[in-house]
């Protein structure tokens, strides 16, 4: 796009919006002062830009309707074949959450102001998961922006949970995690900010390991706020999670949240078992407001289960757990509104790979059509907006502070055990709104689940979601914690867990 320089009328408008006076004469200087800019703007323009090669061909992809699509759970679907064989993910087939960049596959991210845009380059994970072998067979629906931990709100329409018609599959990646449940898809990739990928997983009934912070590259999906962007694996078992982490962990040299990244192997860490590890019960994970009886129950035997495999258990407390939530709120709400709204998704100061065809695509959907945005992201702008005006980002300031010393207080109690146990979330499955529900109705079932996931978000620290059980026809997940760069505990415990029996009938 041809960059053009401003009239005086534009500049009267921008010293307007920015709160100081602009006569002509000052007017007239400012543009004499912006004049040479116009040349060095228009040679970046017409220079080509630099774009990660696109390895694999792609195949056709359509938008499944009817009995293709009964959840709701896809949003298009395909068909991209990696690596010929040997690959890790040899015969396995990837589902891609719709947050992902996939070349020349369309991509909404849930959301109507992002409709008809087709990426022109492939996301890291998605590039390793095609160098390890694994099939692309399509995008899976998200929520609207994936600012909700419900499933009501992807524009494509809501994705209804896999073991009981009516109820919320959690979201945001609620198709990668139904996908998965049903069996359509071996894997999926998931995204978490505040639970997006272990919510899901708990209330579908399935495996989801948000990663460490910084592990997984995240590069070339939409994000949301850099300092809690997680992106990682999604599937059935543990061995498929290890699997695929091991395919997609690692500095890219593109992603400004991978700092100091380390690997571990995360294959090798299945069957070891969990004898001589201490396993810590979080106190304050149970009981919340919003906690069900049932879970708190399932989860606690869930626990004590891994005294038979050889483990010690007992309870401790991590009183800054119960702010967590709190501190997230300050820093998703704000950062959000910066980044993913006021940002285009993209931001600025930041060194690494930029999408200027997903800024340029995003900002011009969701800026000349605000109206279709979905209840909850208005809600997070609006608050965020209001924030930024009136206190200048001083509660994202300290907020960012506060996560530093939520860090520590789980490392200090990693220093004595081995990983934390608590409710992935405190209540089941939720029915999913109707759609002449009240606006609060709305807004609760989309952010009323992320007491005990969001903190981890904030924190870093890598956690996964283990069936442990059901009740009413509807799955209980556990969380398990573990040190930060060390999600191979966290995936060795968990697959010494599912060894152990069903989980169904637990």
């Amino acid at each position: 796009m041809k960059y053009e320089l401003p009239t005086a009328d534009n500049l009267k408008e921008m010293a307007d919006e920015l709160g100081f006076e602009m006569d002509d004469a000052y007017a007239a200087d400012v543009l004499t002062f912006m004049a040479p800019f116009e040349g060095a703007f228009n040679a970046v323009d017409e220079m080509p830009d630099v774009l990660p090669e696109v390895k694999y061909p792609r195949g056709d992809w359509h938008r499944p309707q009817g009995d293709e699509n009964k959840h709701g759970a896809w949003y298009v679907k395909v068909n991209i074949k990696g690596l010929e064989e040997g690959g890790r993910l040899d015969g396995k087939t990837v589902a891609i959450k719709d947050t992902a960049c996939v070349a020349g596959v369309p991509m909404m991210n849930g959301a109507s102001v992002l409709e008809g845009y087709v990426p022109d380059i492939d996301a890291t994970v998605v590039t390793r998961i095609l160098d390890a072998g694994g099939t692309i067979i399509g995008k899976a629906a998200n929520t609207y922006l994936c600012f909700d931990g419900g499933s009501a709100t992807p524009a494509t329409g809501m994705v209804e949970n896999p073991h009981k018609k009516g109820y919320s599959s959690g979201g945001s990646s609620a198709g990668s995690a139904v996908l998965v449940s049903i069996g359509e898809a071996d894997m999926a990739m998931g995204g978490d900010q505040g639970g997006s990928i272990r919510i899901p997983a708990c209330w579908s009934g399935i495996y989801g390991h948000k990663p460490t912070h910084g592990l997984v590259p995240y590069t070339g999906v939409f994000p949301i706020e850099q300092t809690l962007d997680h992106t990682g694996p999604m599937a059935n078992n543990v061995t498929d999670i290890a699997t695929l982490l091991q395919a997609i962990a690692g500095s890219d040299g593109l992603d400004p949240r991978q700092i100091g990244t380390k690997t571990q192997n995360y294959v090798k860490a299945l069957g070891k078992g969990v004898k001589g590890m201490t396993i810590g019960v979080v106190k304050e994970g149970f009981g919340h407001a919003n906690s069900e009886k049932a879970v708190d129950q399932k989860v606690k035997a869930a626990a004590q289960r891994f005294k038979k495999l050889g483990a010690k258990v007992k309870q401790i407390s991590i009183p800054m757990h119960l702010y967590g939530l709190d501190i997230w709120n300050a820093v998703a709400v704000e950062g959000a509104t910066e980044l993913m709204l006021k940002g285009n998704c993209m931001g600025t100061n930041w060194e690494g790979y930029y999408s200027t065809s997903l800024l340029d695509a995003y900002a011009h959907g969701w800026r000349s059509r605000p109206d279709d945005l979905s209840v909850t992201v208005k809600l997070v702008m609006l608050l965020g907006q209001y924030m930024h005006h009136n206190y200048h980002g001083h509660y994202y300031a300290k907020a960012q502070n506060l996560s530093r010393k939520l860090r520590q207080c789980y490392d200090e109690a990693l220093d004595d055990v081995d990983l934390l146990a608590m409710p992935t979330l405190p209540q089941q499955a939720t029915k999913l709104p109707a759609p002449d529900c009240s606006y609060e109705e709305y807004v609760d079932t989309a952010l009323n689940m992320l007491n005990n996931t969001a903190p981890f978000d904030c924190s870093g620290h890598p956690g996964i979601n283990v069936p442990c059980g059901m009740n009413n026809g509807l799955p209980i997940g556990m969380m398990l914690v573990g040190k930060r760069y060390d999600d191979a505990s966290v995936i060795q415990a968990a697959h010494a867990f599912e060894k152990s029996g069903n989980w169904k009938k637990m």
